[in-house]
């Protein structure tokens, strides 16, 4: 094998390189964006889930608050 032949073989081994690690960064790429937008969703569901416990604590509060006047009749 000369020089050129091997050169060539060089080159077609770092193309096949090249190609599985630009296919590797866009794997990765799309499990990154994937994974950002359950982030968020998962954000966003956690503000609401705190939200509805909040709001259902006031209620409890308030039915104590209520049956605790009842007690004092």
């Amino acid at each position: 094998m000369d020089s050129i032949e091997q050169a060539n073989a060089d080159l077609e081994r770092l193309e096949k390189q090249l190609k599985q690690l630009l296919d590797q960064i866009r794997k990765l790429r799309e499990e990154n964006d994937s994974l950002q937008a359950r982030q968020e969703a998962l954000v966003t569901e956690r503000a609401a889930l705190v939200a509805k416990n909040d709001e259902a604590r006031s209620k409890v509060e308030g039915i104590i608050h209520r049956l605790k006047a009842l007690e004092q009749i």
